[in-house]
């Protein structure tokens, strides 16, 4: 179990901090707390801090040409989140569920259904997205 919670831990730390400067956080941020008000709850506003904390020194450190900067915040959280499973190994499938949610390229889609019809000399132009039309 230790192999799999340090695994586990590892991937927490870099979608943390990899999600920390988008519009994810907020996502992020309620997710985290939440596992740590499960067991913790004395150390849910101090996790808070530290959330806010790294977010601001990772979108200062990106704004200042530092690439190193998620790499250590994301070794951070990585102990942070280990240490935490260690002490409650019953989180683990709810660390992986909230990982899944917030990972990118993994959240719920829209599906986008469009019916047209032309008739004569009408053209019809239709997008699930982004449209570029290049005609006179």
């Amino acid at each position: 179990m230790d192999a799999e919670i340090t695994l586990l831990a590892g991937t927490a730390g870099t979608t943390i901090a990899s999600l920390l400067a988008t519009d994810a956080w907020n996502g992020v941020r309620n997710g985290v707390l939440a596992l740590w008000r499960r067991v913790r709850p004395d150390h849910e506003e101090h996790v808070a801090v530290q959330l806010d904390t790294s977010r601001r020194d990772l979108l200062d450190a990106r704004a200042d040409g530092d690439e190193e900067a998620e790499r250590e915040i994301a070794a951070e959280w990585r102990g942070r989140v280990r240490r935490l499973l260690v002490a409650h190994p019953e989180l683990a499938a709810e660390l992986r569920s909230l990982l899944t949610e917030l990972a990118p390229g993994t959240r719920a889609t829209t599906t986008v259904t469009q019916h047209a019809t032309a008739s004569g000399d009408s053209r019809v132009y239709q997008a699930g997205r982004d449209l570029i039309i290049d005609q006179p």
